[in-house]
């Protein structure tokens, strides 16, 4: 009825102890120490004489794993009040396999006296070929997951270190939101799945050749994908294991199918099929006893009936999360005022869509969020679509059809900006807690030739024309040659790029440096006449451009405002503006929360865009933000 498991790490120790009926020492010698006897041809020997379990091993061959991970095993039993006991050396044993030894290997008797046991079995491992580090949670779960027979229903426990191991010890019964069962097993975990959404009862029958075969357990699905990663094994639960005879016979069925579908991301399940292990049929275990042979029609069949229900489960998913997203869209006020101004087509139309986002493996509900607004965004436009074919009907008569697609276009384009908008405020607003001026220097100097709107918020899309490129940077390779030491130590990178109709260079200075304002102007000029040769001479010296120089800290002479007056009116006919780093942060979220501000008046989409993601943003602790 019991299993004591004991590891001693400290000691190097393994003791497996039961309070079974124990072995004689004939048993031992006849029976356990005797490789491939099979103990289901023995008279009554399928089952157990006390409770009539179903004999768990078939091969006679489980002895031997032993001795992958101990060098020495050691066996005390107890049967009918005799004790007797042996010990194994592995040491000893390959010494006879390779004829060291003049006579066949005995095992070592234990005298009686030394064996404390009163009832059952005790296997002692020692002398371990591997480090004993798994004794706490991860172990438990194994355990637990690797037979199904523990619990008060088959008047079996474990006891792993003190600690008795349960079914609730599996760890995934609570993360469960469908379940879809087959016979006792699944009911038993429907009733542990606390929090169930959704199940449905299966039909268990499959037929082998004209015999009608059960399975029995159940199929589940998870709310979140990344519930699947066990946070004490650290090993992923995405997988339908497969029992036979109440312990584990293959890790994962589910590898079987060539199921591409999004929703198999989100399954467990567990499996049992004992009439792949019937005691009047051929073995079919692997020898490992971790694989089922393949071939075998009754595995086959098993396959066949999980595809057909795998499919049925693909279904039943899809159209409960298409659900579950319409539901939890619509949990947001704003989202449930628009769907209610759809028409019945439309909302049909927004129920996919949600679903197909609630269907998409995200774990945060700020980001789940984010993409229903996205969602709305894509919505809108495609009913703005669908109202363009009406613009060959304008005439005279009917010119609000006009009208009203040009308003919805609008709305559309300012509720889509404001979505840029959001995010580069979330941007900048990070670039604002960067403290670190080495962290902000190098952040700016990988981000901001790349993203322009930075300096500029009309700078939308900047282009680079590799020519002018090189043509611009050869040209100011002279300059560079020209500078001190200790001048090109405060360059920090320099780039090229026409936006917005006109011609810029930026140049970034180190963030840590004060630099004087007259050698920063003497470079700008001499930038600025470089830049002009170069355009004059491929036809576009009319064109405009502008430096824009960035440091970390204000110029040397700027503890002045008349000196920082004249430095700036001074670069001003070089089309030069300088900037500090935080200056760049500081205006370019001021240009943005504007935009945002003045934005109140905007039509309807762009209202619930923007109220939906200020509920959000309130929803997020100050500390967070």
């Amino acid at each position: 009825e019991h299993v004591f498991i004991d590891i001693n790490p400290n000691d190097g120790k393994i003791s497996i102890r039961d309070d079974g009926h124990g072995m004689s020492v004939d048993d031992a010698n006849q029976r356990y120490l005797r490789v491939g006897y099979e103990r289901r041809k023995a008279p009554n020997g399928a089952k157990t004489p006390r409770f009539r379990r179903p004999v768990m091993g078939r091969k006679g061959i489980g002895k031997l794993s032993l001795f992958s991970i101990a060098r020495t095993a050691e066996i005390h039993s107890v049967k009918d009040s005799e004790r007797h006991g042996f010990r194994m050396d592995l040491d000893a044993i390959e010494d006879a396999i390779r004829g060291n030894q003049e006579s066949d290997y005995n095992p070592q008797p234990v005298d009686a006296e030394e064996i404390t046991l009163s009832k059952g079995t005790e296997i002692s491992l020692t002398n371990m070929k591997r480090r004993l580090n798994r004794t706490g949670e991860a172990l438990k779960r194994r355990l637990a997951r690797r037979f199904s027979v523990i619990g008060k229903k088959h008047n079996f426990e474990i006891v792993l270190n003190g600690a008795s191991i349960r079914i609730e010890d599996r760890g995934y019964h609570d993360k469960l939101q469908y379940i879809w069962t087959f016979g006792d097993n699944g009911l038993e975990a429907k009733e542990m799945a606390r929090n169930l959404q959704d199940d449905a009862d299966r039909s268990s029958e499959l037929v082998v050749d004209g015999t009608t075969f059960h399975i029995d357990g159940w199929i589940g699905a998870v709310k979140v994908s990344g519930q699947l990663k066990d946070p004490d094994t650290n090993e992923s639960m995405n997988k339908i294991v497969l029992m036979v005879r109440g312990k584990l016979a293959q890790e994962d069925i589910l590898e079987e199918f060539a199921e591409g579908g999004l929703y198999t991301k989100y399954l467990i399940g567990e499996i049992h099929a004992d009439f792949l292990d019937m005691d009047s049929a051929i073995d079919i275990a692997t020898t490992s006893r971790q694989r089922i042979i393949e071939e075998d029609p009754r595995y086959q069949a098993l396959k066949s009936k999980l595809q057909a229900e795998l499919k049925f489960v693909q279904r039943e998913w899809t159209r409960l999360r298409n659900e579950g997203g319409r539901k939890t869209a619509l949990e947001i006020p704003q989202i449930r005022k628009w769907e209610a101004q759809l028409n019945s087509d439309h909302k049909k139309a927004a129920t996919k869509l949600f679903g197909r986002i609630n269907r998409l493996p995200i774990d945060d509900p700020s980001e789940m969020r984010k993409l229903f607004i996205s969602g709305i965004l894509a919505f809108e436009s495609l009913k703005l679509r669908n109202l363009l074919h009406r613009l060959d009907e304008v005439s005279v008569d009917n010119l609000s059809v006009l009208e009203d697609v040009f308003i919805q276009l609008d709305d559309l384009e300012a509720s889509a900006y404001y979505q840029i908008t959001s995010d580069r405020l979330d941007v900048i607003r990070k670039l604002m807690n960067l403290v670190d001026e080495a962290a902000k220097e190098r952040a700016l100097q990988e981000h901001l030739f790349k993203h322009l709107w930075l300096l500029d918020p009309s700078w939308e899309r900047a282009t680079h024309t590799e020519f002018m490129e090189r043509r611009i940077y050869t040209a100011l390779g002279d300059v560079f040659d020209s500078l001190t030491d200790e001048q090109q130590r405060a360059r920090l990178d320099i780039h090229y790029a026409t936006t917005a109709g006109k011609h810029v260079i930026i140049e970034l200075k180190r963030a840590s440096l004060t630099l004087p304002s007259l050698e920063v102007q003497g470079q700008i000029q001499r930038y600025f006449e470089v830049a002009q040769k170069v355009l004059e001479k491929v036809g576009k010296g009319n064109d405009p451009f502008e430096f824009v120089c960035v440091v970390g800290k204000p110029l040397r002479e700027w503890n002045s405002g008349v000196m920082e007056q004249r430095t700036r009116a001074a670069l001003e006919q070089f089309n030069t503006r300088i900037v500090t780093y935080d200056e760049l942060i500081q205006n370019a979220l001021e240009a943005y929360q504007d935009y945002v501000n003045k934005k109140q008046e905007a039509g309807r989409v762009y209202r619930l865009i923007k109220s939906i993601a200020e509920e959000d943003v309130q929803a997020i602790s100050p500390e967070s933000r």
